[in-house]
């Protein structure tokens, strides 16, 4: 099962795994922001008469720029698509895996979550937001045979980057501490399989993890400050 916004894409994507994979993949379109569209999906589903075995919440955005120059409503709705709704799927589908015995879930949260992050106050909170949701979810699944994975990738060549108007300091990264999104799909595949609580892939994500985790919050927001000017000129 594929839900998305994008309707022509979900569907071309449906297709392909079909033919290629020779699988049934079927395709809702739907704005999970959106709690009406939501519950109109989730019938879908029971319609179809699918049983979600694996939850993968992936859909979110990010905004960037001096939180006071930004809109509210805008950061307002990047809550509820990366916090409410993930939520909220969680709420319908893991209580049917925990009475079945067996499923998983594999949120997508971000090294962000690690730290606060200047320019990127409200994506990096609701990423810590999902980190943190995802862990204790899966302390209070212990016994069940459900896992619970949060996946925690740092800067990978995607859409996002465009969405969130981060092209000016995406630009400005190295090389090496991108992670493309294939090995990023595989790590997190991984992790859910051998049941990890947090999946960070890439050497250098995994040193800003420590970084963001250890070093004093002063100290980081100083130098964050000073590394994150977006919005600034």
């Amino acid at each position: 099962m594929l839900v998305a916004r994008r309707a022509d894409r979900l569907a071309e994507l449906a297709t392909e795994l079909t033919e290629a994979g020779g699988i049934r993949a079927e395709a809702l379109e739907c704005d999970l922001q959106d709690r009406a569209a939501r519950k109109r999906m989730l019938a879908g589903v029971k319609r179809l008469g699918l049983q979600v075995d694996v939850l993968v919440n992936n859909a979110g955005f990010g905004t960037a720029g001096l939180f006071q120059r930004l809109d509210g409503e805008r950061e307002a709705e990047e809550v509820r698509l990366n916090c409410e709704a993930v939520v909220a799927l969680c709420g319908h589908f893991v209580p049917q895996m925990a009475d079945r015995g067996e499923g998983a879930v594999l949120n997508v949260a971000s090294i962000a979550g690690f730290q606060p992050l200047p320019t990127q106050a409200t994506y990096s909170a609701s990423k810590a937001f999902v980190l943190h949701f995802t862990q204790a979810m899966a302390a209070d699944l212990h016994g069940t045979s459900v896992t619970a994975t949060a996946l925690c990738p740092g800067p990978v060549k995607t859409e996002f980057i465009e969405v969130s108007d981060l092209g000016r300091e995406a630009s400005s990264l190295p090389g090496f501490v991108w992670v493309s999104s294939p090995d990023v799909a595989e790590a997190g595949v991984r992790g859910l399989e051998d049941g990890k609580g947090v999946v960070v892939p890439g050497t250098v994500s995994r040193l800003t993890r420590l970084s963001g985790q250890f070093t004093p919050r002063s100290v980081l927001l100083a130098a964050t400050r000073r590394l994150y000017r977006l919005g600034d000129s």
